[in-house]
């Protein structure tokens, strides 16, 4: 599977491709929230609902993503810096936005370069736009 998700009508029809996006997001109505509010921005997202689950995905070989969004906090095991810089490791593009209640002091030294921080609460459009941004990068 391609970065870009391809997609078909009912009667089979190629219609469109969307970016794919990895989303590590451990608590379930957060992740749905957000998925919704990626997919109707029209973007493809594949999530991962633990650290761990994230770094099978990005080490399966069985995806290219462009993006990834992650909460800093994945509960035990590897946290979203851990997942982040994994992903670069394997996707050195991938725009990375990460989102976080309480470690937002420490994306400066512990994030990727050029990756953005969304701090908690929010709403999911920032989620959106923080993405979008790093994907489309203004004119230099």
């Amino acid at each position: 599977m391609g970065a870009a998700v391809r997609f078909r009508d009912q009667k089979g029809d190629w219609v469109g491709t969307a970016v794919l996006i990895l989303l590590a997001e451990d608590e379930s109505l957060i992740a749905l929230s957000i998925e919704e509010a990626l997919e109707d921005g029209g973007f493809a997202v594949l999530t991962a609902e633990s650290g761990e689950d994230a770094l099978a995905v990005i080490d399966d070989g069985g995806h290219i993503f462009l993006g990834l969004i992650t909460d800093v906090r994945l509960g035990g095991g590897a946290d979203g810096w851990d997942v982040a810089r994994r992903a670069r490791e394997v996707f050195p593009n991938i725009a990375v936005v990460y989102m976080s209640g309480d470690s937002a002091a420490e994306h400066r030294s512990r994030g990727v370069p050029g990756s953005l921080m969304v701090q908690k609460p929010f709403a999911t459009a920032q989620i959106v736009n923080a993405i979008a941004a790093l994907l489309d990068p203004p004119a230099q």
